[in-house]
């Protein structure tokens, strides 16, 4: 790149020596200055360079200082910051006065020259937005030297810059064309030129480079510079040393590759070259001196080398051995990853990557404090149970980046075979070793996460049953010699960190669910899920359509609307594709026009998504009418009960709503306490002698099953007797015994935010569930009003008050 200034801007700008005789009114330097930010290193009044900047944000900038006379600015250090993100609180007091050169402009972005000239000091801030203008003064430096103490100082300090120049110089070539420059446009014969220009020389950080800026004391200057350039002279010998030492490898590297070509072709000529029996068995003992395998398999696979190296290659017996040979050799036997201890890192990690589940992050962090008390994280079998879309798999990946492991994951769902456990037989054709060690090969190393996806889904055949295949996986006891059918080795589990994912624990076998530690995911609350849409989902949706936050905006109110029209499940799955389908038509729209800013709102969300799915529930209410709470592997939710009398010609009770046999005799138990109690319970003794009873769940539709509606059906049924309905919002869970007795049930947390999903907040929950209720977070029991029963006498009190 030309530079076509010459010498005619020390006529027009006063330069940093340039002090003598004279001043015209033209030579004097603006009292007023726009100003660039400088992020890397700052400007020094030695130097020339190119400067490229954003014609987006600094254009207006670049042309205020066209308009003018003397083409000035200031450059001004502001550390780090991005220049597209500073404030005049980020910039430096002390600048550099430069020129503008050349100015052009190419696809975004301003080119031009900037020539450095003098130091300036900031006064006072006229502009606090680009383009930033400030008054500025020009302290004088210290250049007229009296005591010839001081002369002879500078002098000596000036030779001592100039010879650390010519020898940062001579150890590298690229410094040369700066020198050039620097003779070119500035006398090398000032202390206070040479000073700076030395500084430009060096690397090190900006912070350290503006305290030679800052410094005006040319003698000072001079005994900051010179130490620098020193330590910058140290790190070009080294790196010229280690340069050396690389060029003479690299040519050592060359000879042996044309020796070896020689050699390969004169035994090309001899007819000795290496078949490939040979070159087999060099690749897999090579492969072997890089790992440190058990006694027993070390002996096993030096036999089967052995064996490989006398066999024919066209027979069918050397395709099985090379095959088997290949396998063995990929395990990584003895190959550990270092694990990541740092438990403040663990946690900015699990909070980076999801929002709420606070209890969860904790027992995961406990979890990890333990593995770093001990120095090792081995014998670990996690269970993560939750319903879908509560991120039991992100949570997997989380923990794996937490301890700096490799990460491995593979579905169990509808896995038949044990063969895909504990691999085949090499009788078989096409055998392979099982999914274990497949994921050691793939991850390189004998220590990963490995994730066991859908762990309740595994099925069984005649092929065998792979959960009992598992018992010897997940057995800390028995993994650290698991029997791989296909390498017929024992392998090295005990290191590897299982964690296992489960929407239900019902369909899991009791010895394998004993083997695990268990972790609980409930479902989100809605303003839970308003955090996670904010901070994940939606920058995630953008992101892979292309969009920009600008040009897609969804309100918060939108936001809300979404999570309870359209998604209203525990998890966050059906909330993202709706995210989705709100970012596809959004392409549409800005296809057809590309300047649009699209606004989602509360009222045009509906032509986005259509109708809302979920309507606000109006709660069932009524005479024998009462809210429930149930749990399904979907979350938690309300379960209306209704109790009304058909007839009274006879006495009958009759259930419906496709109840389980569980939930059946549930409502038997209760129809039962009900009738033989009612005279104690405030209504007429002989209600149920002749009436016949009707006692129906809602959405027919759908299986329940399950204890925890027994103390529900129970305040139905009294309600009925005494014809009285429930006045207000309540919803209550408990198991309800012949006695009276009401027993604790499970799924309290997700029972709770059912709840609150629904907007009830009186709830009577059974005394054993008192620990349970007092363990969720804050956030989850603010606003709840909770009784606790331990008879169904406490039940009816609440109920009929």
């Amino acid at each position: 790149m030309s530079i076509s200034s010459g010498n005619s801007s020390k006529t027009e700008i006063l330069s940093e020596s340039d002090n003598r005789g004279l001043v015209l009114a033209k030579n004097i330097p603006p009292p007023f200055l726009y100003l660039f930010p400088v992020n890397s290193r700052p400007f020094f009044p030695a130097q020339m360079q190119p400067i490229v900047v954003s014609a987006k944000v600094w254009e207006e900038t670049v042309a205020k200082v066209a308009e003018t006379a003397h083409k000035s600015f200031g450059m001004v250090f502001v550390g780090d910051i991005p220049p597209e993100q500073v404030e005049p609180a980020d910039f430096s007091e002390v600048g550099c006065l430069a020129r503008m050169h050349n100015q052009s402009r190419k696809d975004d972005n301003i080119h031009f020259i900037g020539q450095g000239l003098k130091r300036f000091r900031i006064k006072r801030w006229l502009s606090v937005k680009p383009p930033f203008l400030v008054e500025v003064s020009y302290p004088e430096e210290k250049e007229k030297i009296t005591g010839k103490e001081e002369v002879d100082e500078i002098k000596a300090y000036s030779l001592a810059l100039i010879s650390a120049v010519k020898e940062l110089v001579s150890t590298n070539p690229l410094y040369s064309e700066e020198v050039k420059q620097f003779i070119r446009f500035i006398n090398p014969n000032e202390p206070s030129s040479l000073a700076d220009f030395a500084a430009t020389l060096t690397t090190v950080k900006g912070s350290e480079l503006q305290q030679v800026l800052n410094t005006f004391d040319i003698l000072e200057r001079m005994k900051t510079v010179l130490p620098i350039l020193h330590k910058e002279l140290q790190v070009a010998r080294l790196q010229s040393e280690i340069s050396g030492e690389v060029n003479r490898k690299i040519s050592k590297r060359q000879r042996e590759f044309f020796l070896k070509e020689q050699l390969k072709t004169i035994q090309e000529e001899l007819g000795i070259t290496k078949d490939d029996r040979s070159a087999d068995v060099e690749l897999y003992e090579s492969r072997l001196e890089a790992l440190e395998p058990p006694k027993a398999a070390l002996e096993r696979i030096k036999d089967e080398l052995k064996k490989l190296a006398i066999l024919e290659t066209g027979s069918p017996e050397y395709g099985v051995t090379r095959n088997y040979l290949d396998w063995a050799t990929s395990v990584p036997w003895g190959i550990y990853s270092p694990d990541s201890f740092n438990l403040q890192e663990a946690r900015s990690v699990l909070d980076r990557d999801h929002d709420g589940l606070h209890d969860v992050k904790d027992r995961i962090v406990e979890f990890l404090a333990v593995g770093a008390y001990k120095k090792e994280v081995t014998g670990s079998i996690m269970l993560l149970v939750g319903p879908p879309g509560v991120g039991k798999t992100s949570i997997g990946r989380s923990v794996a980046d937490a301890l700096g492991r490799k990460f491995y994951r593979f579905s169990l769902g509808g896995m038949r075979d044990e063969a895909e456990i504990k691999g085949h037989r090499r009788t078989y054709i096409g055998a392979m070793p099982g999914k274990f060690v497949q994921a050691l090969k793939e991850v390189k190393v004998a220590n990963p996460v490995i994730m066991l996806d859908e762990i309740d889904k595994v099925g069984a055949s005649y092929h065998g049953d792979p959960a009992s295949a598992l018992l010897e996986v997940l057995d800390p006891e028995q993994n650290v010699e698991f029997l791989d059918h296909y390498l017929d080795l024992r392998v090295d589990l005990s290191k590897v960190l299982f964690i296992c994912t489960a929407n239900q624990l019902d369909t899991i076998p009791p010895p394998l669910l004993d083997r695990m530690e268990m972790i609980r995911l409930s479902g989100y609350i809605t303003e839970e899920k308003f955090d996670i849409a904010r901070n994940h989902l939606w920058p995630r949706t953008l992101f892979r359509a292309g969009l920009k936050k600008s040009q897609v905006k969804v309100t918060d109110a939108a936001m809300k609307m979404i999570i309870e029209g359209y998604a209203r499940e525990a998890g966050v799955r059906r909330l993202e594709k709706n995210l989705q389908k709100i970012a596809r038509k959004a392409v549409v729209k800005l296809l057809e026009d590309s300047k649009a800013v699209i606004s989602v709102s509360n009222r045009n969300l509906e032509g986005y998504l259509g109708k809302p799915i979920f309507r606000p529930e109006k709660r069932f209410s009524g005479v024998g009418v009462v809210t429930g709470l149930a749990w399904t592997a979907m979350g938690g939710v309300t379960l209306p009960v209704e109790a009304t009398c058909v007839h009274a010609l006879e006495r009958g009770f009759k259930q419906t709503g496709q109840l389980g046999g569980v939930m059946k005799e549930s409502a038997e138990i209760a129809y039962s306490y009900i009738s033989s109690h009612i005279g104690r319970l405030g209504a007429d003794k002989d209600y149920f002698a002749k009436r016949f009873i009707h006692l129906h769940v809602p959405e027919g539709a759908t299986p329940k099953d399950g204890p925890s509606a027994g103390i529900t059906m129970a305040a139905a049924l009294l309600l009925l007797a005494q014809g009285r309905e429930v006045k207000r919002d309540l919803a209550m869970t408990g198991e309800l015994t012949l006695t009276g007795k009401v027993l604790p049930v499970g799924g309290i947390k997700e029972k709770i935010i059912a709840a609150k999903r629904q907007s009830i907040h009186e709830l009577i929950l059974p005394g054993g569930n008192r620990r349970d209720y007092e363990e969720l977070p804050d956030h989850i029991r603010d606003g709840l009003t909770v009784h606790y029963a331990d008879h169904f006498n406490d039940v009816s009190a609440i109920v009929l008050s």
